[in-house]
């Protein structure tokens, strides 16, 4: 910030810190200094700021400076969704609140939130949806401020009073107006309000974890009062509440979102504003908001959000899609995983992506690995559909993304995306897979807007599965179709490709179907490599092919063709998402939802008709995960866009490229690496 002294000199204002925590480097500083607040130590002047945070015991001392000085207070306290689980674990939080006013827990003065929702008019539509998606999608993906709770916790009976301790001395208790009297108030007063009720008193998390007490203790507990212990869902909660009592926790501000009306014995941010059954009197809040327009202005306008994988600010929007892909390892990988006759190459790749919470073990033989499962309490995960039948535990099957690396797997690179489906798998027709039930699902508020953007910038950029190829050469005139080869001993051709399951065959069909079309036919390119079976010689293509396009760009081949034929190839898929029509004489995953031409009836689960994003969102955002090569963290799609715009090749390191090489040597014998 510029400001111009009593000389008529222009300064730059500084933000000066005087605690270690903001200091120090960490995600309090990036924030600050991405934001063009860089922290300094040194002697403010009267035209600076003095970082502290909230009402914390250390904001004494930039208080003291500030009054000797004159330099403003800038508050800072984290955003309302901080991380997976509180900082005392040691999570960075993914967003700050920085009020030049006061801080918003504390109703004895305004604050730059209050500020916002007095005054905001709300009247642009784009803010108004994106808070309206936001609330949909926090509630469909379970997000809270603290999101690392038990998935599958057992919740009470619905039909319960929910009241919600918080933690002893907490700043929100002591500035929002609650005593320890306050929490007892609010016991008594469930109990009265709704005689016969049970009542549920749900415990802080870092009460849980042991690591601060609340205000309730089993001493409260009785025949009609319940203490919830586990780090439960507060979205699940709600929705099994027939009231909601609480002191100034966040998870009243998540009762509005949820359509409750609070009980609300302190003052918080969210209190005041005609949402909730207020104790206090709040005489500058004379504004009546709806959930939506208080939504918009504490997620969406106050705070200052985070891209840890991307090192920069963020949008709400951009912090949930990676809370989302932090999620889903968090939650699935809780109890750990055996991971079943995987081979070596791949098992550090597999143990970044399924060993981050509790590291794989690996068995190749199958009763040793159901053994370890059970022993252990550990599930178990399997590369595509090599478990074998009568196998007595469930099984994760692995396979790569649609979005996988620059470079090929066969060539041993590793992959920036992994599937691990619960059901069956995607390229097997002959069961349910996940992505089937996904496609089958709705896809969640502002999911299919979301693909549509990432659609656009994977077809913008010229992205496919493997970012392989190079440029074309003149191709012949007329009426073009694609035809990809695929690997004829691959799992997607033994289970998804009834009829034809040859790329002779498959070149023989299309002629034959369409005599005067010219015939583009594009070799697998593992096949091209070496690696993998399934190359037709010269002399069995001529006259059913009109060209042959080895190490051919797919990206850039599909906006030049009219139609793509294929048995089960992802390149039809890739040719939907640019607008191509596509004939499947297969079963992929994309078939048989009215969106291609098939020669199979589809399975009978695929009855759906979901529109193409809808298709794109299943398959690009909520099926796979993604893990960013830079950072090593979970991340969402947009961020491995980005990576393999930048030209990331993914190497696996010295050692994986002279294996490489030797498979080359050995392509016959491929069942030794895949």
């Amino acid at each position: 910030m510029t400001l111009t002294d009593t000389s008529g000199e222009q300064r730059q204002s500084r933000l000066y810190a005087f605690n270690a925590g903001l200091l120090k480097p960490g995600r309090a500083r990036r924030i600050l200094t991405l934001a063009g607040l860089p922290p300094h130590l040194g002697r403010p002047g009267p035209d600076d700021l003095i970082a502290v945070w909230g009402r914390s015991p250390y904001a004494a001392r930039g208080e003291a400076m500030a009054a000797r000085s004159g330099a403003a207070l800038l508050r800072i306290e984290d955003a309302f969704l901080r991380s997976l689980r509180p900082g005392r674990s040691g999570d960075a939080t993914m967003g700050l609140i920085l009020d030049r006013r006061g801080v918003h827990f504390d109703a004895s003065a305004p604050s730059d939130l209050e500020h916002i929702l007095s005054t905001d008019r709300f009247e642009d539509h784009s803010l108004i949806a994106r808070a309206r998606d936001g609330i949909a999608r926090l509630q469909a993906l379970d997000i809270s401020k603290y999101s690392g709770y038990a998935p599958n916790a057992a919740l009470p009976q619905p039909g319960y009073v929910l009241v919600v301790d918080q933690l002893q001395g907490d700043a929100s208790v002591r500035h929002g107006g609650l005593t320890p009297q306050s929490f007892r108030e609010m016991l008594v007063r469930a109990q009265e309000e709704h005689p016969g009720r049970r009542v549920v008193v749900k415990l802080h998390p870092e009460t849980v974890l042991g690591l601060r007490p609340g205000h309730y203790g089993p001493a409260d507990a009785s025949e009609r009062v319940t203490l919830l212990t586990e780090n439960v869902s507060p979205w699940r909660l709600l929705e099994g509440a027939i009231a909601v009592y609480v002191g100034s926790s966040q998870l009243g501000f998540e009762a509005i979102l949820a359509g409750h009306r609070p009980h609300v014995f302190g003052q918080p941010f969210y209190a005041g504003w005609g949402l909730s059954e207020d104790e206090a009197a709040f005489p500058r809040r004379r504004r009546k908001l709806t959930k939506v327009q208080l939504f918009a202005g504490a997620m969406l306008l106050a705070p200052t959000w985070y891209d840890p994988c991307r090192d920069r600010l963020a949008s709400f929007e951009e912090v949930v899609d990676q809370l989302e892909a932090e999620l889903r390892p968090f939650r699935e990988d809780v109890q750990g995983h055996v991971a079943m006759g995987m081979r070596l190459w791949k098992r550090r790749t597999l143990q970044h992506f399924f060993g981050r919470r509790r590291p794989l073990r690996f068995a190749n033989d199958p009763a040793k690995a159901a053994a370890l499962a059970v022993r252990e309490g550990r599930g178990v995960i399997a590369w595509g559909m090599t478990a074998p039948e009568g196998f007595p535990l469930p099984v994760r099957r692995i396979e790569d993304g649609f979005l996988r690396s620059r470079g090929l797997g066969a060539s041993l690179v590793p992959p920036l995306s992994l599937v691990a489906d619960d059901l069956g798998l995607y390229y097997d027709p002959s069961r349910e897979s996940r992505l089937d039930r996904l496609i089958s699902s709705p896809a969640i508020a502002g999911g299919e807007a979301r693909a549509a953007r990432l659609v656009e910038r994977i077809v913008g950029s010229g992205l496919s599965k493997y970012n392989l190829g190079q440029a074309l050469s003149d191709l012949p005139e007329g009426h073009r179709i694609l035809v990809p080869g695929q690997v004829e001993d691959d799992a997607s051709i033994r289970f998804g490709a009834p009829g034809i399951r040859t790329n002779l065959d498959l070149l023989r069909h299309v002629r034959a179907e369409n005599p005067g079309a010219v015939i583009l036919y594009k070799p697998h390119p593992d096949v091209e490599a070496g690696l993998r079976p399934g190359r037709v010689v010269d002399a069995e293509i001529d006259g059913l092919a009109d060209a042959v396009l080895p190490n051919s760009d797919p990206a850039a081949l599909l906006p030049l063709v009219q139609e793509v034929w294929t048995m089960t190839s992802l390149l039809g898929f890739e040719a939907l998402l640019r607008g191509v029509p596509v004939t499947c004489l297969g079963l992929p995953f994309y078939a048989g939802w009215g969106l291609t031409r098939d020669v199979f009836p589809a399975p009978r689960w695929r009855r759906g008709r979901p529109t193409l994003m809808a298709l794109a969102h299943a398959a690009l955002i909520a099926y796979p995960r993604y893990l960013d090569p830079v950072t090593g963290r979970p991340c969402p799609p947009e961020v491995i866009v980005d990576r393999l715009i930048e030209g990331y090749t993914g190497s696996g390191g010295l050692g994986l490229g002279l294996l490489s090489r030797l498979q080359g040597l050995l392509a016959g014998q491929s069942h030794l690496w895949r």
